[in-house]
């Protein structure tokens, strides 16, 4: 088992994310292309009423309002049972922004963000249920680029295929704040295909947050995200980097089950038992984690380094091959040779899975990043935050962490 610190990993999450940091065994802990329902290439604005009636509807950003920010969405005060129409935005340079209305009605979000430092006019069209027509305009310019940003990170990339467990995971470095958490939340758009409810999760301190259904993704679902977090203001003085799009598939029915009791790994594939395997987990001084994990990383050779362990006992430098990261805190499956021996009777690991060499070339070519692995029966609780853990909780649970109200049954397309 060797040292691995979650903040190294945040750094690594950053940017669109490259490979995860590795470390040693153990140690502790085209649907919708634009995110929630819009399709960037389609305008969102319908036709113009052709008869406005009524004194103008207030309209935000207000009129000849400055310095707003990049994230900013367009809504208006209406008339009660009226409804938005449509909504034109426009760019001091005559460019049209395409956006698409929330599903409450509450608000216009621009499909990119604005720019930073440019002029924009908006004109707001409503109807009510008599069919008469009102209007606002509004003319508003954001602010200038802010030198103080976070970081952020998605675990997630365009035209990848996932196992059904892969939560969409977002990173921020430093963390989210408390206070900001549900004007945060509601830029995070998440829409499936075919539809599936889900919520999302913080862990404490704000820096990961996790989307999931209340169960595994259906084999077959098309995933699309938006994390639009440029410009957002927070309480801290700093606004969000980047907005992050990834359109991802998710694969096959793919699920591993470890019980300590009988040392055995049964893998199912589509519901159906398709191989059982002898394995060696974590011994007492070091057990493997209980508790229901994702493959988060698969590197068919690397080196385990544990030499900053603080254990002596625990420091080693290790070659080892077909790695499957399972925890941040160092537990993988992988090869294991030297405990062939004792595979399937008795642990002898720094709390990894240990399989054969054989065994584990079988499973790194079969499995997916996101593919769920539930090991049952150890010393040790698998840790909030220690790898993807948005399966470690039941859905009861896991709606608790959100930062906005989440309905029975799960939250669905804010579009």
């Amino acid at each position: 088992m060797g040292m691995f610190t979650r903040a190294g990993a945040a750094l690594g999450a950053l940017g669109l994310v490259a490979s995860l940091a590795l470390a040693g065994c153990g140690g502790d802990p085209e649907q919708a292309r634009f995110v929630g329902g819009s399709d960037p290439t389609a305008s969102a604005t319908p036709a113009e009423p052709t008869a406005v009636n009524g004194p103008p509807l207030p309209v935000t950003p207000a009129d000849g309002s400055t310095n707003r920010p990049v994230s900013a969405e367009i809504a208006a005060t209406l008339p009660d049972g009226a409804k938005v129409s449509a909504v034109t935005l426009t760019a001091a340079d005559g460019k049209q922004v395409e956006g698409r209305l929330r599903a409450d009605g509450s608000s216009w979000v621009p499909s990119t963000p604005l720019k930073y430092g440019t002029r924009y006019s908006a004109t707001v069209t409503a109807t009510a249920a008599d069919g008469g027509t009102r209007e606002g305009r509004s003319t508003f310019t954001t602010m200038a680029k802010p030198k103080s940003m976070i970081g952020s990170g998605l675990y997630l990339f365009d035209d990848k295929e996932y196992g059904v467990a892969m939560p969409v995971v977002v990173e921020f470095s430093p963390g989210i704040p408390k206070k900001d958490r549900a004007a945060v939340q509601k830029r995070m758009f998440v829409q499936t295909d075919p539809p599936q409810p889900g919520a999302w999760h913080w862990i404490d301190g704000g820096t990961q947050a996790y989307y999931r259904a209340p169960e595994y993704w259906k084999p077959g679902t098309t995933l699309s995200v938006r994390i639009a977090l440029a410009g957002i203001p927070l309480s801290n003085g700093k606004y969000g980097n980047v907005d992050r799009v990834a359109t991802a598939k998710i694969g096959r029915a793919f699920e591993m089950k470890v019980d300590n009791a009988t040392k055995r790994m049964t893998v199912y594939e589509d519901g159906q038992v398709v191989r059982t395997l002898p394995v060696s987990l974590g011994k007492k001084k070091t057990p493997s984690s209980s508790g229901t994990m994702v493959v988060m990383e698969k590197k068919e050779s690397t080196v385990f380094d544990t030499r900053d362990d603080p254990d002596p006992d625990n420091r080693y430098v290790t070659e080892i091959d077909f790695a499957q990261r399972l925890t941040w805190g160092g537990e993988y499956i992988h090869a294991a040779p030297w405990s062939e021996h004792v595979q399937g009777r008795q642990n002898v690991s720094h709390g990894c899975v240990n399989v054969s060499t054989a065994n584990a070339r079988w499973l790194f070519g079969r499995t997916k990043i996101g593919d769920p692995i539930i090991v049952t029966g150890t010393e040790r609780r698998l840790a909030a935050g220690n790898g993807w853990t948005a399966w470690s909780l039941s859905w009861s649970e896991f709606v608790k962490g959100s930062a906005l109200p989440v309905p029975e049954g799960g939250a669905g397309s804010p579009f």
